[in-house]
């Protein structure tokens, strides 16, 4: 959430088309899978009502220092990344494009609303770190407008469109069960989509050329261990995101444990604070 590309439509649109053609590579054409692959497949996934709430209070646990991620549509501040204004469950940014994507939807779905009027100064600030026409005013009519079930709805409808089921879509095009899902909606949201080197796409691509995904009949741990890795390099590239710890002490600790499918109990730590959610 902290890393977007302006260009997030556009990536999004080829991610969907990769899927497809990612399990045609694969090669897993056959006439019936083996029963290792049958219990991937029969396990719950991430896009599970429950599962999809641990994964976002995951999320909040590394972006917010806290699980209550339903409390974060009101946030925003600039944490000084070059990236103008963080904002909402997801961490939408005024200059990587994802937020004046929100704020266009908001107005889509709720005509006049008080974040409207901002929308020619989102659209000169994208792709830069300014404030123009923004500021202080911005912030008190954002913290408004969380309020607003429309907004809330309009960020979890941006949140699905652009990071969350492009994630979960093509884990599961690769075999991954939840873990692994979850491990690429969290590379997606601060990474971005697209395939750069240090988008998601580009991640997964270096993984891949270390080790199978679980749908070329690799081994699941094994691919995610090289996710995981590949994932760090990207990371350690930029000083706001060279703290590991959600890989170190949160994903890796699942991994270890061979919790493929999230389940609770779960204990991890990020930044060095502990946390647990119990069922």
């Amino acid at each position: 959430m902290r890393l977007k590309h302006p260009t997030a439509r556009l990536a999004l649109a080829a991610l969907l088309v990769a899927v497809p053609a990612s399990v045609a590579a694969a090669g897993t054409v056959h006439a019936a899978p083996a029963p290792a692959s049958a219990a991937r497949l029969a396990a719950v996934g991430l896009d599970d009502p429950h599962k999809k709430d641990i994964a976002m209070q995951l999320v909040s646990s590394a972006e917010n220092s806290s699980l209550d991620w339903k409390s974060q549509y009101k946030y925003i501040e600039d944490i000084k990344d070059g990236r103008g204004y963080t904002a909402g469950i997801i961490g939408f940014c005024s200059g990587t494009g994802d937020m004046l994507d929100l704020v266009e939807h908001y107005t889509d779905l709720k005509p006049g609303n008080i974040l409207a009027k901002y929308l020619p100064a989102l659209r000169k600030v994208n792709g830069t770190e300014s404030h123009a026409g923004l500021g202080s005013a911005f912030e008190k009519d954002w913290a408004t407008a969380a309020k607003d079930s429309v907004f809330q709805q309009a960020q979890n409808d941006e949140r699905d469109r652009v990071y969350f089921n492009p994630a979960v879509n093509q884990a599961k095009a690769d075999g991954l069960r939840a873990l692994g899902q979850f491990a690429y909606y969290d590379a997606i949201v601060m990474h971005g989509p697209g395939d750069s080197s240090d988008s998601f796409g580009g991640i997964r691509k270096a993984a891949m050329k270390k080790a199978k995904t679980p749908a070329q009949g690799g081994d699941e741990a094994a691919y995610l261990k090289a996710f995981l890795a590949a994932r760090k390099t990207v990371m350690l590239k930029e000083e706001a995101h060279s703290d590991t710890s959600r890989v170190d002490t949160e994903q890796t600790v699942f991994l270890n444990a061979k919790n493929f499918d999230l389940n609770p109990p779960l204990k991890w730590k990020v930044y060095g604070d502990s946390y647990a959610i119990n069922n």
